[in-house]
């Protein structure tokens, strides 16, 4: 399998009112083309940087990242940006309410250039039915839309640029239950028909158990786990990984011997 994107001994340092503040620490892992790699961890452990400095919205302090094998520079051109797109946590807040949902769809279509002029309205409407709308949406606004409506459109959008790494930033957080559900398959059928990577930033371990192929563990600002889905539930090897896991809710009764066998081996650390 060949690696899409390398990180490569990134730091990130902020200025804070006048002192340094790392927030990632050298940092390093590949994303093999076709997987899905989720980085997870508690607020302040560096998952969004990491997302970020892969956006380009912010540049590393230190260390390198790679984009199928030429450098990747933190002043992207827009190759770069169709390449690499972001579905975000609140598509209410990426959709422009004043732009109909067939004009955002359109936008990106017109940036980069994808097919002609005349085609690109119908290509709206077979993306809207790609992610489970009615093609007949491109009309509405998004505030006439529910949340899960919202975020096939965004997944739509990031779809339309024909990008190779789609990073979700907590993508099904807003959601519940069950729209949530709905919206994983989703991502699990479009990754499997269109071979596309993902980056699956959560602090949700019972999403990631349905989505990824592999986890990455970040703490204050540090990869301290990387592996295999199952080997990270079935045999974590860090006591941060474990207070992960043994903190997810669960509803089967494998999931609670899993849970319970966990805190025994926290209580046996104490």
């Amino acid at each position: 399998m060949s690696r899409l994107l390398s990180v490569s001994s990134v730091s990130k340092t902020f200025e804070v009112n006048g002192r340094a503040v790392q927030a990632l620490d050298n940092i390093s892992f590949d994303v093999v083309k076709g997987e899905c790699l989720a980085i997870v961890g508690e607020s302040g452990s560096g998952k969004s940087t990491i997302a970020n400095i892969i956006l380009g919205i912010y540049g590393a302090t230190s260390g390198s990242l790679t984009f199928d094998g030429a450098a990747l520079p933190t002043k992207r051109t827009k190759e770069h940006r169709r390449g690499i797109q972001l579905v975000q946590q609140n598509p209410l807040s990426s959709l422009n309410p004043r732009r109909s949902i067939g004009a955002s769809l359109r936008l990106a279509l017109d940036v980069h250039d994808i097919g002609d002029k005349a085609g690109r309205a119908a290509r709206t409407g077979q993306l809207l039915e790609e992610v489970g709308l009615p093609a007949d949406f491109r009309t509405r606004s998004p505030s006439a839309l529910s949340g899960g409506q919202r975020q096939r459109v965004a997944i739509a959008r990031a779809l339309a640029c024909q990008s190779e790494l789609v990073v979700l930033d907590e993508p099904t957080s807003a959601l519940d239950v069950l729209v949530q559900a709905r919206v994983l398959k989703l991502l699990k059928d479009l990754k499997q028909a269109r071979g596309l990577t993902y980056i699956f930033i959560t602090h949700d371990l019972s999403v990631v158990r349905n989505i990824a192929d592999r986890v990455a563990v970040f703490e204050k600002g540090k990869l301290i786990e990387i592996a295999e889905t199952e080997t990270i539930f079935a045999n974590p090897n860090h006591v941060y990984t474990r207070r992960l896991i043994g903190a997810v809710p669960v509803v089967s009764q494998e999931e609670a011997l899993l849970r319970d066998r966990i805190m025994e081996q926290e209580n046996g650390n104490a």
